[in-house]
């Protein structure tokens, strides 16, 4: 059985894109990650992660490897093993990240973002005519130093109640002031209702942006929705004095 390897080419490569958007809604991905973010803590030698091949019938080949922020593939200080396999049809494989030795000079005062990329390879069709996609599969891979790795206990705190919001005219900048990366997905002047033009915004460490939406759409009471650790969607009310605001403290039950 044949496969093609996926071509580098800029010119094929937005051929691929403008057709994958173009089929988006008519195709289904065969490979398929456990999780839509990874962490990869301090200390650790690698992560693993499960991989699924969801095509009963064909075997398909799965291409791993890490990107930096900018787009750019690398093989250090983190690395994809293996960079390629073959899964069977309906079967279960395992992909590592694995570190390097040099993990330890990147900043330990904080995360270090990158991108894992995965793209299925279909084998080569017998059948004249037939376009086929190599669908791809890009999450984000948080470095987070062994000093920054909480407990089961700290967790409980979510490192994200330390937002804060300041207005600035008809704007609200958020104001992150924690060694983490926090990605903001929803925004909206109560929970269940979304503000329209939100564009969901990622805060890198110790950073402040502003919310791309006019403050009185807000309201006085903000409420944001983020992506924790696990791929789940919490909220975060907030209560304003003057320009400042605050999370305000989750009830308990």
């Amino acid at each position: 059985m044949r496969y093609e390897m996926a071509k580098t080419n800029t010119g094929m490569a937005l051929v691929a894109a403008t057709l994958l958007c173009a089929l988006t809604t008519q195709t289904q991905a065969a490979i398929a990650l456990d999780r839509t973010r990874i962490i990869f803590p301090g200390g650790d030698k690698s992560v693993s992660l499960s991989v699924n091949n969801d095509n009963p019938q064909l075997p398909y080949l799965a291409q791993g490897w890490i990107e930096d922020t900018k787009g750019n593939k690398v093989t250090s200080p983190l690395t994809v093993l293996p960079p390629v396999q073959r899964i069977e049809p309906g079967a279960k494989s395992q992909v590592k990240v694995q570190a390097l030795p040099v993990l330890s000079q990147l900043p330990q005062d904080r995360e270090t973002l990158f991108y894992f990329n995965l793209r299925e390879i279909p084998p080569k069709s017998d059948k004249a005519n037939t376009l086929q996609l190599a669908l791809q599969t890009r999450i984000k891979l948080f470095y987070r130093p062994k000093a920054l790795v909480k407990t089961v206990t700290e967790m409980a705190t979510p490192w994200q109640d330390q937002l804060t919001l300041t207005k600035q005219g008809d704007k609200y900048v958020v104001n992150n002031p924690t060694p983490y990366y926090v990605t903001l997905v929803d925004a909206g002047s109560r929970k269940g209702v979304s503000a329209t033009g939100f564009e969901p915004l990622m805060l890198e460490p110790k950073s402040s942006a502003p919310l791309g939406i006019s403050a009185s759409v807000l309201g006085g009471s903000p409420v944001l929705t983020y992506v924790n650790d696990y791929g789940g969607r919490p909220v975060l009310t907030f209560r304003c004095g003057g320009s400042d605001c605050q999370v305000e403290p989750a009830k308990k039950s």
